[in-house]
């Protein structure tokens, strides 16, 4: 299921809406790396192209950290 979320990123809210398995993943990356989700979402954010949008960077970034971390641990299966 789609579902919007709010973010507050550098002052300014924003919201944007994801699959309930992209947001549950971008709250595990945070935690992993052990910062906040709004930090995260900043970061994805800032580093996105001018013409897209933060519902697609998210998914897109999502996307990319698995396929490295599938590349640099091949054998390791990642629950679904």
């Amino acid at each position: 299921m789609i579902r919007k979320h709010s973010a507050t990123l550098h002052g300014h809210r924003t919201s944007f809406s994801l699959e309930d398995e992209f947001w549950e993943e971008l709250k595990r990356m945070a935690t992993d790396r052990q910062i906040s989700i709004a930090g995260l979402i900043a970061e994805v954010d800032d580093a996105r192209p001018p013409d897209s949008n933060l519902s697609s960077a998210l998914r897109v970034h999502v996307l990319r950290t698995l396929q490295q971390a599938s590349r640099q641990h091949p054998t390791i299966a990642r629950p679904a």
